[in-house]
């Protein structure tokens, strides 16, 4: 039979929902705010900064970002982000979620604050220093998918440990919108004081010369959320499964620990010896038990995330189809540089509003009702039905009077992906390992999704380009059609529900219980074979 579980985590899991929940969630969750506030920022800007440095005098239409350029400019924080999940994850199983947790905050701040400092003696040299600083600011955003995802699964109940991990993933939803709504209140401002013609009517002074500033306020603005929580951060003690389970400290977690719940909590440091030297908790990442207990776990989780993110990241194929069909964005000519900023960032706000933050909310509410597993499995079926139904009849809602579905559609597939696998994805891997590879195979299961994340982004914007050579985006080659890649990505989705069959069901259960780590030797094959079948 399951040893008994230590006190301490025993109090954990059974510990009422109290304040010092909403404060770790309001600490984890602000880290996110911050990183989906950077990472997704630069969209806003990309049309200005291709206006301001690669405008050419005389051109019938405004600069854009030469494509590799572009791409560079875009993705260099998402291969950032796979390098510092991979590396923060580890760390933070050697070090300890807090002690790291501090040093990607820094990281954050620094890098925000630099990128839009970035400074150069010619157009690709500005942006050779932005791409810099994006990379460093894209590595300490890396670090806080694991270390978060670690700290509020280590710190939540057992009952509502689901919606607390969630409820920090969902901080993301808001910082997408918070980027909006900073991109609206400062375009809007220079607009108002610095009034300028269209392109059409005068190219040159389209572009006033202090549209430089604001691209750099945008993205300097990101540091301010990472540093207000920097003090609260450090504060937070570490978790009581890392002291107790990975350092093996039994005197401190209960110490830690009484302090946060408030009750005495026995120090059992003899029980913590005994357990440590258990061979279920010994074996390391790269041994034959991980591959046996967990390898089908981290196979699941890896493969969902990675699947996921090709989808998600690819949504903005459309995106301008979306925007220019509804005029919400007129064509470029026939604004000045500012007001296509705020022209922007209203599209892009108003998506995050109607689909992008009700999604995250919904698998929040009923994540500890529904079950992981269930709102996965959903998320992804619903995702494939919306890609096959914009894409088989793609034609079709292309024209004029179709549009408004063509929206619908479109805002039900983000709906689905964060009422679904993008929270899901984050949530289980936090849940499903041992203490001490806790950390590390959330952030490989990260970085996996961030190598989609990659693909989706820029593979399918090569793809998505149309087969005619003659009306394909600027300095792209022929790709095979929206419509195709559309039905592409409707078929990745479909193998991600295969692969959330991999994925077991955590809800309701410990931690201990789901990784196995307060089993005893002969209990361990029972275990583990129990939790490998445990997908619904």
């Amino acid at each position: 039979m399951a040893r008994d579980q230590l006190v301490v985590l025993n109090a954990l899991d059974v510990a009422k929902t109290q304040w010092y929940h909403f404060t770790a969630i309001v600490i984890a969750g602000m880290g996110f705010f911050t990183d989906a506030y950077d990472l997704f920022c630069i969209s806003l800007v990309t049309k200005l900064l291709g206006r301001i440095y690669y405008t050419k005098p005389g051109a019938p239409k405004p600069g854009t970002l030469p494509p590799n350029v572009a791409a560079a400019v875009n993705g260099v924080a998402l291969c950032g982000t796979l390098a510092g999940q991979l590396f923060f994850g580890w760390l933070g199983d050697k070090l300890g979620r807090k002690k790291v947790y501090g040093i990607t905050l820094i990281l954050m701040v620094i890098c925000s604050l630099a990128s839009g400092l970035s400074f150069g003696s010619s157009a690709n040299g500005t942006m050779a220093t932005l791409c810099f600083f994006r990379f460093w600011l894209g590595f300490g955003i890396g670090g806080d998918y694991p270390l978060s995802a670690t700290i509020m699964s280590e710190y939540a109940n057992k009952k509502t440990r689901g919606a607390f991990i969630a409820a920090v993933f969902a901080m993301q939803g808001f910082g997408i919108l918070a980027g909006g709504i900073v991109a609206l209140i400062v375009s809007a401002a220079f607009d108002h004081r610095f009034k300028a013609p269209s392109y059409h009517e005068n190219p040159a002074a389209s572009l006033a010369p202090q549209a430089d500033y604001i691209w750099r306020i945008i993205l300097m603005f990101g540091a301010v959320p990472a540093a207000l929580t920097f003090y609260w951060r450090m504060k937070m003690p570490e978790t009581a499964r890392y002291t107790a389970l990975v350092a093996k400290n039994a005197k401190q977690a209960a110490s830690d620990m009484s302090k946060v719940l408030n009750v005495e909590i026995e120090v059992e440091e003899e029980k913590v010896q005994r357990i440590a030297q258990e061979p279920a908790n010994s074996f390391g990442l790269f041994s034959k038990e991980f591959a046996k207990r967990h390898g089908l776990h981290l196979l699941g989780t890896t493969s969902t995330w990675f699947l996921l993110d090709i989808a998600f990241y690819s949504q903005n194929l459309f995106q301008k189809d979306i925007f220019t069909a509804i005029n919400w964005i007129p064509p470029a000519a026939t604004m000045n540089a500012i007001h296509e900023v705020f022209r922007i960032a209203k599209a892009q706000t108003l998506i995050a509003l109607c689909s992008t933050v009700p999604g995250y909310w919904f698998t929040v509410a009923l994540i500890d009702h529904l079950g992981r597993f269930f709102i996965q499995m959903m998320g992804f079926f619903f995702m494939t039905v919306f890609m096959f139904a914009i894409a088989i009849p793609y034609h079709h809602w292309t024209l004029k009077p179709n549009r408004i579905g063509f929206v619908a559609m479109y805002s039900l597939t983000f709906f689905f992906a964060n009422f679904g696998p993008n929270a899901t994805t984050f949530v289980v891997p936090a849940e499903i390992f041992p203490a001490r590879l806790r950390s590390t195979c959330h952030g490989i299961s990260a970085a996996a999704g961030k190598a989609g994340a990659i693909i989706g982004a820029f593979g399918f914007l090569y793809a998505a380009q149309n087969t005619d050579p003659t009306k394909t985006d600027a300095g792209y080659p022929p790709g095979i059609g929206v419509r195709w890649s559309l039905i592409v990505l409707g078929i990745i989705n479909f193998i991600g529900m295969l692969f959330t069959l991999l994925v077991p069901e955590a809800k309701g259960k410990s931690l201990e219980e789901l990784s196995g780590e307060n089993a005893d030797e002969n209990d361990g094959e029972k275990q583990a074979a129990s939790a490998r079948t445990a997908s619904v």
